[in-house]
């Protein structure tokens, strides 16, 4: 599925091949897709991980076809014990980079200057200034980034591509599992025993700040649990509000 380049290509000679990609990887297994963009894209790729049941499955994906591959996180200062938990015991189980990414104000910081917690009168702000911008800061020097996105999981995530151009942020991006439903998930997690963050045995189907994730009723929609109050269903990394 092609040699590994070592060459650093702009942004438009990619844009134009990750349309031939798109179709390309469109039926392609999620292990394959990996192995391809790791091999095209080492080490100008990394995957953003916000230790969601998805992106520990990548992550054990990754770690099988290339010890050491690039990974990121965004610490936003507002995540869930559990979820430093879970990336200390993956920095543990896997041969892999888990670079921190945090935003320039602190939570303190950012209440003098915003006002006390942004989060519950301003979310979407709140998401920039603690998640978007670090994400750009992240995302400069790589030509590809790999998300846990699939179609499924929101209106803005269906036509996502297997591999697509993301003109947002001027770069590749690859998302493996796409196709994947929820119990493909976790099937995977089960069958390979992948450490995995427990409050998603306690209600909490998508995690992600303590201030605006809350758990979802037996079959709820999986986002419910995001943003409740709002019609918010994005923080804004992977589609605009």
């Amino acid at each position: 599925m092609g040699m590994a380049d070592t060459t650093n290509p702009s942004s438009s000679t990619l844009a134009r091949e990750a349309a031939a990609w798109r179709g390309h990887f469109e039926d392609a297994e999620a292990e394959a897709v990996i192995r391809w963009a790791l091999d095209r894209f080492h080490p100008r790729i990394a995957l953003a991980c916000s230790f969601q049941a998805e992106d520990l499955v990548i992550l054990d994906l990754m770690a099988r076809v290339r010890p050491g591959a690039r990974a990121f996180y965004l610490d936003t200062g507002l995540l869930f014990a559990e979820t430093y938990e879970v990336r200390d015991r993956i920095a543990e189980h896997y041969d892999i980079q888990l670079t921190r990414f945090a935003p320039d104000l602190t939570v303190a910081e950012q209440a003098v200057r915003h006002g006390p917690n942004l989060w519950a009168h301003d979310p979407g702000n709140c998401c920039r200034l603690r998640k978007v911008e670090p994400l750009r800061r992240a995302l400069s020097g790589l030509d590809a980034w790999v998300t846990g996105i699939r179609r499924d999981q929101t209106p803005q995530r269906r036509s996502a591509g297997v591999v697509e151009w993301d003109a947002r942020f001027g770069l590749v991006k690859i998302n493996p599992l796409a196709r994947w439903t929820r119990d493909e998930v976790w099937d995977y997690i089960r069958r390979r025993d992948v450490p995995y963050n427990p409050l998603h045995d306690l209600g909490f189907p998508s995690i992600g700040c303590m201030p605006c994730t809350a758990p979802v009723l037996d079959g709820g929609d999986a986002r419910a649990g995001r943003w409740p109050g709002f019609t918010k269903t994005e923080c804004g990394l992977h589609a605009d509000e």
